[in-house]
């Protein structure tokens, strides 16, 4: 146990995104490992924790994120080869908790090896998230989250963030960067907007409408909770869906 909006331009993706890839995981391919799939379980005590940071560090691999944790985090870490075990840091302060947690730095990632992070975070604590993940795939289904703030920072690869739920306080998300495709999947019943900054691809709202140089809902400010999402420096697809 560990405790603790421009036309897209096709023809640069896959330059960009091997380019990018390197960059993010900071690995080199140096062949392949055979090992066993090792299931580390994780589990940080929800203690008298009020607010809390996570921040997620992922070079390479899948990260599925969802609520409904009884402790503060709880979940399982897979991978395979001893240097990718991830590394849990945790510190308290009153009712503060920051948890994160990375994967080592100048490992070196070949092919057939699995890395896999599946996480629930507890409901009830205000949180701010921070994920930055390279290359693979993100899912985060964040709508039954006290979210106070949301940062996602992408590599090469494909990203879901999942907001829809019954919020009970305004929240600001921001995705940056990467290469690849990003859906954005808005709650209903709340103010939305959204703004897009230097998309170098395409993007696809539902939903909302286009107000000046950004997209709205009709219940952005007139609704008690509104939500402010912005997208900047992407290559790729990006979809918002209302």
């Amino acid at each position: 146990m560990i405790d603790g909006m421009k036309p897209t331009v096709r023809a640069l993706w896959p330059a960009a995104a091997i380019l990018l890839l390197i960059a993010a995981t900071g690995c080199v391919q140096n062949g392949a490992y055979s090992g066993d799939t090792k299931y580390e379980p994780v589990s940080v005590p929800l203690s008298a924790s009020k607010r809390a940071d996570v921040h997620l560090d992922m070079g390479a691999g899948e990260l599925v994120l969802r609520g409904g944790a009884q402790d503060l985090i709880q979940g399982t870490l897979a991978y395979t080869a001893p240097d990718r075990r991830p590394i849990v840091d945790t510190s308290n302060e009153g009712s503060n908790t920051s948890v994160h947690i990375k994967e080592p730095s100048g490992v070196h990632f070949g092919p057939h090896m699995h890395y896999r992070w599946n996480l629930q975070v507890n409901d009830n604590p205000r949180l701010h998230l921070e994920v930055n993940c390279g290359a693979g795939k993100a899912r985060l289904e964040l709508g039954s989250l006290a979210l106070e703030n949301v940062k996602v920072n992408m590599g090469a690869g494909e990203v879901d963030v999942d907001l829809r739920g019954k919020p009970s306080q305004d929240y600001e998300v921001h995705v940056s960067g990467g290469v690849g495709k990003a859906t954005i999947w808005l709650p209903s019943h709340v103010g939305i907007r959204a703004d897009a900054h230097g998309v170098l691809g395409s993007i696809d709202v539902v939903g909302l409408e286009k107000t000046g140089n950004h997209y709205e809902n009709g219940l952005y400010n007139h609704s008690d909770i509104n939500i402010h999402v912005t997208v900047d420096g992407a290559i790729g697809e990006i979809r918002l869906i209302g």
